[in-house]
């Protein structure tokens, strides 16, 4: 499987710190080999940053680790091949245009079965399931709203539809971003926080750094993080449910669907992959 991270905050925001994390289990704490990518949204623009070699032994991803580029919108991949080479075009995150805005996706899990899913156009470049599903989610989107929609999170509660019929089709942990919104969805392993003052110390697992928030942040400031796993020691993160999605805009979560869902057991009760007994 693969690793996700995406940020939302309502001030542009580097996320050296958590990214620094999750570099490292692209190869040294983790077996995710298979390339790397990352966007940064600003404005109505966008920077990428993809090699399909190794994250942890990448000068591209100690580029991103060092050049703190600011963002209020973000999504990072770390991948571990099942469907499709290793190469660039089977990179993710995966952006492509619509109505006039450019939208970014990254999906953790496998799908069978997903071939017989409409297109229309939109045709994917690489091999994977993953960019084959992005491509089948714009084209409904554009088929559900032929012209640019008023109400985004309209749109956003339709895509969470369309990740149910595709959580029937295998694992399906996506992040999706216009820029503006951050959505995740989950089928078995997501987890988020959302930072806020009055901020404190937090500890990377994967490596040695620690990062004091107050002294990079205003009391002003709000950061939600979603990620495959949890990425620090001394913080809650909140996993959340199969089935669950969550939008966040400017850092805070504005919407999910978190209560009208049971707690059920994941499918998944592997050593390693049980959710941890005390606050992360």
């Amino acid at each position: 499987m693969c690793e996700l991270l995406g940020m939302s905050a309502n001030v542009p925001t580097d996320i050296c710190f958590s990214f620094t994390g999750l570099v490292q289990r692209g190869g040294r704490t983790g077996p995710h080999r298979d390339g790397w990518g990352i966007v940064f949204y600003e404005g109505r623009g966008f920077r990428t940053f993809k090699d399909p070699d190794p994250s942890y032994e990448s000068p591209i991803a100690r580029l991103v680790q060092e050049y703190p580029i600011k963002s209020q919108a973000v999504i990072s991949h770390i991948r571990q091949a099942n469907r499709g080479k290793i190469s660039l075009e089977n990179t993710h995150p995966f952006t492509r245009e619509l109505w006039g805005n450019y939208w970014t996706f990254a999906h953790n899990g496998q799908l069978t079965d997903y071939t017989s899913l409409p297109v229309g156009s939109r045709r994917p470049v690489g091999e994977t399931d993953s960019e084959y599903a992005f491509c089948w989610l714009l084209n409904a989107m554009e088929t559900r709203f032929p012209t640019p929609p008023e109400n985004k999170l309209e749109v956003l509660r339709y895509v969470a539809t369309l990740c149910d019929e595709l959580r029937q089709k295998g694992v399906f942990n996506m992040l999706l971003s216009d820029g503006e919104y951050v959505m995740a969805y989950c089928t078995n392993h997501l987890y988020r926080i959302t930072r806020k003052a009055p901020f404190g110390h937090a500890t990377l697992i994967d490596e040695e750094v620690e990062v004091n928030f107050q002294e990079e942040t205003t009391p002003t400031d709000v950061v939600s993080v979603i990620a495959t796993q949890p990425l620090t020691l001394n913080e809650s993160w909140l996993r959340m449910k199969p089935g669950e999605y969550g939008v966040f805009y400017l850092g805070e979560q504005v919407d999910t669907n978190a209560h009208e869902l049971t707690d059920v057991p994941f499918a998944e009760k592997k050593p390693g992959n049980q959710a941890p007994s005390q606050p992360l």
